[in-house]
């Protein structure tokens, strides 16, 4: 890694100032029960340790389920192929855990599909634009009329190749996560967010 993605370096003043306001303004828009979309949820790699990070994702605008379960370790599957637009190679793994799926190819809602299929419990769909490191992508229900049960969330493109790429280089068909991660309770000089993505 470049000098600028070392390590979580300590944030000069005003930019942790920033960053404070900031989550406290996600989090007082945080309804009592569910999320809405522009709204924030969050999840932590246990392992492999080199992007042991809390992450940010965005639940589907109009499809898909909710958490009602806290998983406080749960496998984070790469599918393969990586847009699941149809059978899956690694479908057996899938099942019960959580997918990182790639955006292109299909839907949204189709990718939901295929997972759900496989068993899986939840698909995180990473943006295939490996340098979008702030802008999240409102997933909508396609025109068919289909439906999710499973929860999607959306992952920034930097935050979901970080995740492959760290799994490539270890050699770990999986990451282990705990989702959802409740923020409130970190102190925010705690929060271990991505080096390469400012909040």
């Amino acid at each position: 890694m470049g000098a600028g993605w070392g390590g979580a370096a300590a944030l000069p003043g005003a930019a942790m100032l920033r960053r404070s306001l900031w989550l406290c303004l996600c989090l007082c828009s945080c309804p009592g029960r569910g999320l809405r979309i522009h709204e924030y949820l969050y999840f932590q790699v246990l392992s492999p340790g080199d992007i042991r990070y809390i992450f940010t994702a965005t639940p589907a605008k109009d499809f898909g389920g909710v958490f009602n379960t806290r998983y406080d370790q749960i496998h984070l599957v790469p599918a393969d192929p990586p847009e699941a637009c149809g059978e899956l190679n690694n479908g057996v793994f899938i099942q019960d855990q959580i997918a990182l799926v790639e955006r292109g190819g299909c839907s949204f809602l189709s990718k939901t599909r295929v997972i759900q299929e496989h068993g899986g419990r939840a698909v995180i769909i990473a943006d295939n634009a490996y340098d979008n490191d702030s802008f999240y992508i409102e997933m909508i229900q396609d025109s068919t009329r289909r439906t999710a049960d499973i929860p999607a969330l959306f992952l920034l493109g930097r935050d979901g190749y970080m995740i492959r790429r760290s799994l490539e280089q270890h050699g770990l068909p999986w990451a282990v996560i705990s989702i959802p991660v409740n923020v409130t309770s970190i102190p925010t000089y705690e929060m271990m967010q991505p080096p390469w993505t400012f909040w």
